[in-house]
């Protein structure tokens, strides 16, 4: 073994020196000494274990960092890899000890013989003192030397694995950047080029040195960092590739890990909140998977099929309380919901509290945190209830689904040949976008570009960057207008907002106005002179659905529901049928519809418009008053709609059923039909609506209404003139339990039928875990609700709440309290799943189900029409196999997904634009949850979630947040003007009601809620 070379002090006071060293050494035996107890070595000995006998194979290809980047002006990122996980903030803590030494004696550490001087730490010590700094680093024998390229590391690592030792090696290149003149002196006496700046001071600490045999890099290492790192090597490691993000597994080792269970897959979520947070679904129902920080992400967007590592035990999280209890009290659950509710299906997640890192103590913590607002004010609470929950990894993107296109400004950074671009949506990475896709003016007037807003495409996001490289696609407009804004959410959302080709205008009929062909008539079934009418939306301009219903002689009902016949306009395989697959839905914003298909398709040809023949496919049944279905016919037909009523047109009908309705009072009307024959088969229809949903739910249906807001818009202009919560009435019910039932009725013919190729839709029970602990809550909060069934908890959200002015605001909270435990409903191909009983709905409680009665706007409904046709020798047989009909119903239903997100969004968009115009609005709330520093209310008045941070209160001294069991509980002490009397205190838990005021922000778009001071009493 090679010995150290000797090198000579470049100082002249060895006394000094030596005095230096003796004292360091003092001072490390103290620090060291408090790292000793036994816990701590014990928790060292376990984990050099685990690393040996995972073959010491892969801890110096974590990713890195690099800090030149920071110095050239990247530093003002909001997304950067700069900012340390909560553990890895802890183990920096410990790897304070080896920081000491840098700052206090940088020139003897990096000139000084770098074997073993007889005044340092004995070799045992030093070998300690290192595992306590890196505990994560893969042990490695002494003896052998470390070669540059396998420890380009940084500080600001996120999610790795080696975060101690990198920031160790980190702090040695920061002072030695500061110390360049002391360099330049010892220039002679560095070590050789190839091993870095940090590489003397490293080795010296690690008990190595730098000229002893190198230690063997593992496969795995080596395809971490590009074959050709050691051609980059540069003076002081300048210029040098430095790897922030891990590589990804090939794709046979993740087959192989999937299958082996040691690897996990799942779609990511990414908190909107906290952008460095983000989850994957355990595939066991149990708590998330908590990824922790940018590079735990690897390069992955919101949105992403992701396959994930889990970590060792060691770097899991311990939070405050029950974990799924705490998943679940801070999930965002989407406000718009379907015309026909099934479930309700969560994005993003939020962990309440602070995630807080493995303590080597056995005590517990309590944390009591000040927080500057005017004047300080505590936040303490209780951890002493502490659970841990499982951290992981992203090694590979199973499918990019987020669009990779955002909305945003971008800034002009001097001397470069890029702009940087900010994104709106902070889960997104800032992108170094080409200064030749930014206005010609940008770099002389780059100030009026400050408020415009761009879209931009990632193309590549290198492992080496905090950054992502992407072009600018588009510019949108001025950021605050709705039309700008809007086209924004479309686009990140992928959305096709463009005009339809001319080749898909080709496929649609060319002499107009059209009408059906006489051999089409005489093969289908002519209903043009039975009462069939539409009720829709008053402006709805897509009508894909009629009714009918005609009394029987025998007292029974003959009732129909008549579906637009779309599958004969879009031929299978043709250009429009392409693309209307590809848009698989159409989107509502909330002025303005994006199509699935041609207007002249979706408001026309096909829309079941009044005194038109139209083309239909219907379902015919024979029903008792009772709702009992005597006879079941389906085939295609023709119709001719006698009026067009909206909701309330219908609901007038049913509550006033004795009235004589005039002309006047309702939209025209068919001569052939009289007024009263339309509304008794109205309220005919009514009573056996009625009938069905008792069954339904007498059966074990459960529906989760939840709030949707809607506006009235300026028709010149577009903007809101104001707003409302959209009232669910009986008549909406109405046409919801025929459209089930004929939604049903047509997955039971075409599975009947097609075994291996029926489209349904299935919806899983919700995970047992989360129902216990929501059970376990509201036997806490007093509340008598039903977990064990669909029935039993429709049941009790239904009966068991006080019957008072504030009741459905109650319904409301526990409904999206349980909406957060549902999973997804999703299409699926029935010969894709080979056990029948997931084919069940949990919220219909039904076995079968799929969607056929809205084709104009879904294409998976188009599909069932063709099955349908097919089943009943009236069209071809369907031209798909079941591979390609499994990846059509997984695009519908990430298309599906999309689609609701931007109507969310498109509401949130108009909410805000509201608000900045008419605000400030003021409105009674209701808490929905409680947080350690913040809480969520329902406004009332507008039907939105809104969270009150803590912080943001003018006038507040003090909050005290606890649990009482799984009950979150806050106290708000607030400040009193008169130094003299006693502060007000205010009590905050779920259900308890407030006076808030919604008020526009700075930004544009935004809007906060700021809980009203109460009032004092005397």
């Amino acid at each position: 073994m090679a010995s150290s070379p000797k090198v000579k002090r470049t100082t002249k006071h060895g006394d000094g020196t030596q005095n230096l060293l003796r004292s360091q050494k003092d001072a490390y035996a103290r620090l060291l000494n408090q790292h000793q107890n036994g816990k701590f070595r014990s928790y060292l000995q376990e984990l050099a274990k685990q690393q040996v006998e995972e073959g010491m194979s892969t801890s110096f290809s974590r990713s890195v960092n690099v800090v030149s980047r920071r110095k050239k002006g990247n530093s003002e990122s909001s997304y950067s890899v700069d900012s340390l996980s909560s553990q890895q903030s802890r183990q920096v803590a410990d790897a304070s000890i080896c920081l000491y030494m840098d700052k206090t004696n940088y020139q003897v550490t990096c000139t000084e013989d770098q074997g073993i001087k007889p005044g340092m730490l004995e070799k045992h010590d030093r070998m300690e003192l290192h595992k306590a700094a890196a505990p994560k680093k893969v042990p490695s024998k002494p003896q052998h030397k470390r070669n540059e390229k396998h420890i380009k590391m940084s500080s600001d690592q996120v999610g790795s694995e080696e975060g101690d030792s990198q920031q160790l090696r980190c702090s040695c290149g920061e002072e030695q950047a500061k110390n360049k003149s002391k360099k330049k002196r010892l220039k002679g006496n560095l070590a050789k080029k190839d091993q870095g700046e940090c590489g003397p001071e490293v080795d010296l600490i690690a008990g190595k040195s730098p000229n002893e045999n190198k230690a063997p890099q593992t496969q795995a290492s080596k395809e971490s960092l590009p074959q050709n790192n050691k051609d980059k090597g540069t003076k002081g490691g300048r210029g040098s590739w430095k790897q922030l993000f891990e590589q990804y597994m090939h794709t046979e080792d993740v087959s192989a890990g999937l299958e082996r269970g040691e690897l996990i897959k799942g779609v990511l979520r990414i908190n909107p909140k906290k952008y460095k947070e983000a989850f994957v679904p355990s595939p066991d129902g149990s708590a998330d998977i908590f990824l922790d920080g940018i590079a735990a992400r690897n390069r992955a967007l919101n949105g992403d099929v992701v396959v994930v590592k889990v970590l060792p035990p060691e770097q899991w999280k311990a939070v405050s309380g029950d974990i799924n209890e705490r998943t679940l009290a801070n999930q965002m659950v989407p406000k718009a919901s379907d015309v026909i509710e099934e479930a309700h299906y969560n994005e993003d997640d939020e962990v309440i509290g602070k995630m807080k890192n493995v303590c080597l103590h056995d005590e517990a913590l309590v944390t009591t945190q000040s927080v500057k607002h005017g004047s300080a004010f505590n936040i303490s609470g209780p951890s002493s209830d502490r659970a841990m929950q499982r951290t992981g990894k992203v090694v590979f993107i199973f499918e990019q689904k987020h669009s990779r296109a955002a909305s945003g400004f971008i800034k002009f950074l001097p001397n470069k040949n890029f702009a940087m671009f900010s994104p709106v949506d902070h889960r997104i990475p800032r992108v170094n976008v080409p200064l030749a896709d930014c206005p010609a003016d940008f770099v002389s007037r780059p100030g009026d570009y400050e408020n415009t807003l761009f879209i931009c495409r990632i193309t590549h996001w290198p492992a080496d960057n905090n950054f992502a490289e992407g072009r600018l696609a588009k510019t949108l407009g001025q950021a605050g207008e709705i039309e700008p804004e809007t086209e924004g959410i479309m686009t990140e959302y992928d959305v096709d907002f463009s005009e339809f080709p001319e080749e898909v205008l080709n496929c649609l009929p060319q002499d107009l106005p059209w009408s059906i062909p006489a051999v089409e008539l005489s093969s289908r079934r002519d209903l043009r002179k039975d009462c069939v009418f539409t009720i829709d939306p008053a402006t709805a301009r897509d009508l894909d659905d009629a009714l009918s219903c005609k009394e029987l002689s025998d007292g029974n009902f003959e009732v129909g529901v008549h579906i637009a016949d779309v599958s004969y306009f879009v031929e299978e395989g043709s250009v429009l049928d392409q693309i209307a697959g590809k848009r698989a839905t159409s989107v509502y914003l909330v002025q303005k519809v994006i199509p699935m298909l041609p207007r002249l398709l979706c408001e026309e040809l096909c829309s079941l418009n009044p005194l038109t023949d139209r083309l239909t496919f219907s379902v015919i049944w024979k029903l008792s008053p009772e709702g009992k279905i005597l006879s079941e016919w389906f085939g295609r037909t023709v119709i001719c709609s006698c009026i067009k009523m909206s909701y309330d047109h219908a609901q007038s009908m049913i509550e006033a059923p004795d009235k004589l309705f005039s002309v006047e009072e309702l939209p025209p009307c068919s001569p052939n039909h009289k007024i009263h024959e339309i509304q008794e088969a109205i309220l005919n229809l009514h009573n056996i609506a009625k009938q069905l949903r008792a069954q339904r739910f007498e059966g074990g249906a459960l529906q989760l209404n939840q709030l949707k807001l809607s506006f009235t818009l300026d028709k010149e202009s577009s903007m809101p003139q104001g707003c409302y919560v959209y009232q669910y009435q009986d008549s909406n019910r109405l046409v919801e339990e025929f459209m089930l039932l004929a939604n049903m009725a047509a997955a039971h013919q075409i599975y009947r039928t097609y075994p291996e190729l029926a489209i349904l839709r299935r919806h899983p029970p919700p995970q047992s875990k989360m129902l216990d602990d929501l059970q376990e809550f509201c036997d806490q909060m007093g509340l008598d609700i039903d977990f064990s069934s669909s029935r039993g908890l429709h049941m009790s959200l239904n009966e068991n709440l006080r019957n008072d002015e504030y009741a459905a605001f109650r319904r409301e909270v526990l409904t999206h309290m349980c909406s957060r435990a549902m999973q997804m409903a999703s299409y699926f191909c029935t010969g894709a799943l080979k056990d029948e009983n997931s084919f069940r709905h949990y919220a219909l409680n039904v076995p079968l189900y799929t969607h056929f009665t809205s084709p104009i706007r879904r294409y998976v409904d188009v599909i069932v029409h063709r099955l349908l046709a097919a089943s009943l020798y009236c069209g071809p047989p369907l031209n798909l196999s079941l591979e390609e009909v499994q990846k059509l119903a997984s695009h519908c239903n990430d298309r599906k997904t999309a689609s609701k997100r931007v109507q969310e969004l498109s509401s949130e968009l108009f909410f805000a634009v509201f608000v900045k115009e008419c605000g400030p609005l003021d409105s009674e709330a209701m808490v929905m949850g409680v947080l350690d520093q913040s809480f969520d209310v329902l406004v009332l008045r507008y039907g939105v979630q809104k969270r009150i941070y803590c912080n943001s209160l003018e006038g507040l001294k003090a909050v005290h947040f606890r649990k009482v069991g799984k009950r979150p509980e806050m106290t708000l002490v607030w400040e009193q003007g008169d130094p003299s009397k006693e502060s007000t205190q205010q009590e905050i838990s779920i259900f308890t009601l407030l006076n808030v005021q919604l008020k526009a922000d700075e930004g544009p778009m935004k809007y906060s809620a700021v809980l009203k001071r109460p009032s004092v009493v005397v």
